[in-house]
């Protein structure tokens, strides 16, 4: 294998954070952040994503509205299914693996639906993360452009790491569009994708020791054609 490049460490490096520091991100290194993400492909270059801010007052007027939605046990409105509707392997032994993994790190017990309940919660006021990131996309976009999403928000988390910020994508966010959506005054032609953490890991947090396992190569990779 080759030696490891500056790319190569930002790619085994990223992880998905539940637990940061209140340390501000500079204005400036957030708007150099999204510049990059912008460089992502996309099909003809339409570019199909939109990206929402949020610090200081408006992220802590945001985070109180989800908390308080997630509190009441309002049922969840995403105007997408980001999971299978089935569940089958092995799929779902990936989730279940990778659940009790934060379980155990977070102390929740087997059957401790409080402290499920209560470590779901935190995605909703972004784990602690002094800048909240929001992604909208409009309605009438195709299965294409969610695919560029992909690439800009990988890009976006990518280059989070090479200033030495931590990120965590939150499909939770999406959970209460309308929350979501009042709160931003984002319009209803656009869906709300997911959301994003921003900042510096807190190396005091026990659930930020998770190292998701990922699968060996052979797993789900076919070569065709001669190979000496």
């Amino acid at each position: 294998m080759t030696e490891r490049n500056a790319v190569d460490e930002a790619i085994i490096s990223r992880r998905s954070v539940r637990g940061f520091l209140p340390e501000p991100v500079p204005d400036a290194t957030i708007r150099d952040l999204i510049t990059l993400a912008g460089r992502a492909p996309s099909g003809s270059n339409i570019q199909p994503w939109k990206v929402h801010v949020v610090t200081g007052a408006a992220l802590a007027r945001l985070t109180g509205a989800l908390s308080a939605a997630h509190e009441s046990g309002a049922p969840e409105a995403r105007d997408y299914e980001y999971y299978p509707v089935d569940w089958r392997n092995p799929y779902l032994a990936r989730r279940r693996a990778l659940g009790w993994q934060l379980y155990g790190l977070a102390g929740i017990g087997k059957g401790d639906r409080e402290g499920a309940r209560r470590q779901m919660g935190r995605n909703f006021v972004f784990f602690g993360a002094p800048v909240g990131l929001v992604f909208t996309i409009d309605r009438d976009m195709e299965q294409g452009s969610w695919l560029d999403y992909g690439m800009f928000l990988q890009t976006l988390m990518l280059a989070a790491r090479g200033r030495g910020l931590d990120t965590c994508p939150q499909a939770a966010i999406a959970s209460y569009p309308g929350v979501v959506q009042e709160q931003l005054g984002i319009p209803e032609s656009e869906i709300v994708v997911c959301g994003m953490a921003l900042g510096i890991a807190d190396p005091d947090e026990p659930v930020n020791g998770l190292r998701a396992e990922r699968e060996p190569i052979e797993t789900y990779t076919v070569f065709h054609g001669d190979r000496e």
